[in-house]
């Protein structure tokens, strides 16, 4: 399986839990993060292949891997609290989820009930 796992800032922390926690699940994907995401899975010790930040266009680059089906999904813990200058590229991302049929989770218990889906 190839996952994308990406957080804003306020969701880091529990993204990097989420990855811990659902490792076995994991261990057999190859997992694709935005740079600073990526930067917190790896001192967590997860492998990683990173993209660019989502501000610098992170979040387009994975919007352009669904659009070419090289993902199988995508976890993106949102912060709805608090403001983002690259919300276009976050709706965009979540737009072509849509139009490609690429299961997208923004939320630590609907990210379960996908891998548990993929690993069945």
């Amino acid at each position: 399986m190839r996952i994308a796992l990406i957080a804003h800032d306020g969701k880091k922390a529990e993204m990097v839990s989420f990855a811990l926690q659902h490792s076995t699940l994991l261990k057999n994907s190859e997992l694709f993060t935005t740079a600073t995401t990526g930067k917190h899975m790896e001192q967590a010790g997860l492998q990683v292949t990173k993209v660019l930040s989502g501000p610098q266009g992170g979040d387009a680059q994975i919007a352009a891997m669904v659009a070419t089906r090289q993902l199988d999904a995508v976890i993106f813990f949102r912060d709805p609290l608090d403001k983002h200058p690259h919300e276009p590229d976050v709706q965009m991302l979540m737009r072509l989820c849509d139009v490609h049929n690429i299961p997208l989770a923004t939320n630590f218990a609907t990210a379960m009930l996908i891998l548990e889906g993929l690993q069945k």
